[in-house]
């Protein structure tokens, strides 16, 4: 836990309340789901330096849903100048925050994220079958019925995150968007297909994935760039934050089918490296893919550190193919891999004869820490 103030950002449910409630037992804590507290401090901010005007200095005052009222930022700001109180301050939108200055606070407030449960947090617990079927979001977790809730925090996400913050005029295009955008999950973005399926412009749909991001709903990974191959993709590609949000989205909420299994595992790979390096366990310069273009040769993620690499591929599959290795070929020819990995859902741990080592989930989570 930061010793200083800090934002904590997650998607909705993934238990960033429960985790300060329980880190911070003794703090005020100010909840902007309050209709009654949000009204009064919308049309009154001053009323918030009121209510917490009894903290002392060094204590801390928590701000659940910060990003409905950004503009009380300027109140923090001045509390933690004026009278040294620390906050927590908790949202699942960064977009009204940076709107509204989050950088307003400067090096006076941390930014932290809290993402769904890795395998590492679910212990004996974890199946990859599970999670790949339901996601591994807290709430979606504690749930009797996983399917049935995943429906419902699609409509709360509609509702809370998207109309009632007005985030876009049109709602009905928005709903369209999410399925297909569902469709490109592990994928090279299509800006003008996806327009295209769900009735929209360019533009719109660029501004639709940049919601997604904000409101930590998915993220993009982007394309890596060798100078030496100046025709290489450029084009980002395309993850949700959890397998069981894209599968709600494209009402596909029954056992895994074999052919989106694939995409499912790469997206909780990605997600898994997104997390242990926004929580400081990998260390890495930037994270992206490599593409050979023209020939759809493709390594899933490239870990730059300086100038070596490591390149990781994701394969559902539980016996290699020799296809499997032809994107780690093509990408030696820059001179630059160190190290290739692909993480299979096979059982055996071991080095290919091509060199690439074979990590089995288990052993790659146990790899990314040394990594």
């Amino acid at each position: 836990m930061p010793k200083t103030s800090f934002f904590l950002l997650g998607m909705r449910g993934v238990g960033k309340s429960t985790l300060i409630k329980k880190a911070l037992p003794g703090a005020k804590v100010v909840n902007l789901l309050d209709e009654g507290l949000y009204q009064l401090y919308l049309s009154r901010p001053a009323a918030f330096a009121e209510d917490i005007s009894e903290v002392r200095p060094g204590g801390w005052v928590v701000v659940d849903e910060i990003q409905r009222l950004p503009n009380l930022l300027n109140e923090v700001h001045r509390a933690i100048e004026e009278k040294k109180i620390k906050f927590a301050l908790l949202g699942s939108s960064a977009r009204k925050l940076r709107r509204a200055g989050m950088n307003l606070l400067g090096g006076r407030a941390l930014q932290k994220f809290l993402h769904p449960f890795m395998p590492e947090e679910l212990g004996g617990d974890f199946s990859v079958d599970k999670v790949l079927r339901s996601g591994s979001i807290p709430l979606i977790l504690a749930s009797g019925d996983p399917p049935e809730q995943l429906l419902a925090y699609l409509q709360l996400y509609l509702k809370e995150e998207i109309q009632a913050e007005a985030i876009v005029r049109n709602l009905p295009g928005f709903s369209r968007f999410l399925p297909v955008a569902a469709l490109f999950h592990a994928q090279v973005v299509n800006v003008e297909g996806i327009g295209r399926d769900c009735g929209v412009a360019r533009s719109t749909v660029e501004g639709y994935l940049k919601i997604l991001e904000d409101t930590l709903v998915a993220f993009q990974l982007p394309a890596y760039e060798n100078k030496l191959r100046v025709r290489q993709q450029t084009h980002p590609k395309l993850y949700w934050s959890d397998p069981g949000i894209v599968r709600a989205a494209k009402k596909q909420l029954g056992s895994v089918a074999i052919e989106e299994k694939g995409a499912l595992f790469e997206g909780f790979i990605a997600q898994v490296l997104k997390s242990h390096y926004e929580l400081g366990i990998l260390s890495l310069d930037k994270l992206s893919y490599w593409s050979a273009g023209k020939n759809s040769v493709e390594v899933d993620f490239v870990i730059e550190r300086g100038k070596e690499l490591i390149g990781i591929e994701v394969k559902s599959g539980t016996e290699p193919d020799r296809r499997w290795f032809a994107g780690f070929s093509a990408l030696k020819e820059t001179g630059k891999l160190k190290r290739s990995i692909v993480v299979y859902l096979g059982k055996r741990k071991y080095t290919h004869a091509s060199g690439t080592e074979m990590l089995p989930l288990s052993d790659f989570i146990k790899e990314l820490a040394s990594m």
